[in-house]
């Protein structure tokens, strides 16, 4: 079977497709698998009992009886290419009840998830464009701290995808404690790049927290991409996918801001909905009409399902709540217990954890480790454990000589505390096994 080059390129092996693989195969596998590596949500029970009656509630919302309930209405009806019109309209209630951004239904359209918001966003701004002299210019997405999202790297159909800039690396405590570093923007070197010079960059894109690190750009920083943005007369596009206001799992002093040269992108994913692929996109009505559009081509509509289970919870701020007593407070809680797990197999070795200030995932830093961190994902899975080796996390950048590029891994925090003691355990012992190895070969 002969494919076209479209079809060649998303046919080939992809880091997103290997992590969605495994996530399946851990799932369906006989065997025990200590699942560190995917994106999936924790399961929460407050989280899981909230979403089970308000799925109850909407089957028995109608005098009529079920066949008129809103979960029948949602599922056997097409909203139109911008998404389910109720929840949109909840949406725009919550945003300018708690952030006053004077928001219409012009600034918000809905995708079937953040991965498909981003195919659309990225095709939109990166790829060739025609300038005034009829020449066509490749643009690409601009990724101001790398590493970013691994699902970023394959989405675009043309053009030359990202350029990216690598981080300055601080060394910080954490809680009093020593071992930990922080990425921060280099903005000098941002402000140098030749592309963005030039005019080939149609976006700037950061994740906040940052999938895969945990890492949160200051207010500071996210002023200065801001500006960064404007100046240049390009988007800045913004991934909460694991930010405010739900899932809110930001443990350090963050702010949300909107104006219309910014676009912000959401999701249900994290909050616990991962199969309703919802998302979520506010921005200027003209990227709210090009993104409906593409709805309509792709997808004829989103879907409604997740639309009508959130409407409810958006409405009177239960999602907030949810976000803020539950979710976060756990996530919270099951970083701690991972450090200390870490700290205990890995104390006296050359681990660095990146700082913890949000999102699901530890992004670990193994110093001069004998081997790449792709070759240390192999061996994990061979003994029953699955993380993500850090070279699928550099988007835009020619890893072959950045040696930290091969030094790290994202491992989920997600997962049962048994999962993660046994997982960690599984980690400590490969890796002291490799540096000890390393060790006694140059003695």
């Amino acid at each position: 079977m002969k494919f076209s080059k479209f079809g060649q390129k998303f046919t080939q092996p992809t880091g997103i497709s290997q992590l969605m693989d495994d996530l399946g195969d851990a799932l369906k596998s006989d065997q025990p698998i200590n699942m560190l590596g995917g994106g999936n949500p924790a399961k929460i029970d407050a989280v899981n009992e909230l979403f089970l009656e308000t799925y109850k509630a909407l089957g028995n919302d109608n005098d009529a009886g079920e066949a008129n309930s809103s979960a029948i209405i949602s599922m056997a009806n097409y909203s139109n290419p911008q998404g389910d019109a109720g929840f949109i309209d909840a949406l725009v209630g919550f945003f300018n009840r708690h952030y006053d951004w004077n928001l219409s239904a012009e600034n918000i359209a809905l995708t079937n998830g953040s991965q498909n918001a981003f195919f659309y966003l990225f095709n939109l701004f990166g790829g060739a464009f025609v300038n005034g002299n009829k020449e066509s210019v490749d643009k690409s997405i601009l990724l101001p701290l790398t590493p970013e999202y691994i699902g970023y790297s394959d989405v675009h159909v043309e053009g030359k995808h990202f350029a990216a800039v690598l981080p300055h690396i601080d060394e910080v405590t954490h809680n009093g404690e020593e071992g930990f570093f922080k990425y921060r923007v280099d903005f000098d070197a941002l402000e140098n790049l030749p592309a963005l010079k030039e005019g080939r960059i149609g976006a700037i894109c950061c994740s906040r927290p940052t999938n895969p690190t945990g890492n949160v750009l200051t207010d500071e920083e996210m002023a200065h991409l801001s500006e960064l943005a404007k100046r240049y007369e390009i988007p800045l596009i913004i991934d909460n996918a694991y930010g405010m206001p739900f899932p809110n799992i930001i443990y350090s002093d963050a702010h949300l801001n909107w104006d219309n040269n910014t676009i912000l992108c959401f999701s249900l994913s994290k909050i616990g909905l991962p199969g309703m692929r919802t998302g979520v996109i506010v921005a200027d009505s003209e990227v709210i009409e090009a993104v409906s559009a593409m709805n309509a081509v792709v997808n004829l509509a989103p879907t409604r399902f997740g639309a009508a289970i959130a409407t409810p919870l958006v409405n009177d701020d239960r999602i907030k709540q949810l976000a803020d007593n539950e979710i976060k407070p756990f996530y919270q809680q099951q970083a701690i217990l991972a450090v200390n797990l870490l700290k205990d197999a890995l104390g006296d070795y050359p681990l660095m954890i990146h700082k913890p200030e949000g999102a699901i995932f530890l992004w670990l830093w193994f110093k001069d480790l004998p081997i790449s961190t792709t070759e240390l994902y192999e061996i994990l899975k061979d003994k029953g454990t699955i993380i993500v080796p850090s070279e699928y996390f550099f988007p835009g950048v020619d890893v072959s000589n950045y040696k930290h590029a091969h030094e790290c891994i994202r491992m989920s925090i997600a997962a049962d505390e048994q999962t993660l003691i046994d997982g960690i355990r599984v980690i400590g012992e490969v890796v002291r096994e490799l540096y000890d190895g390393a060790s006694s070969q140059k003695d």
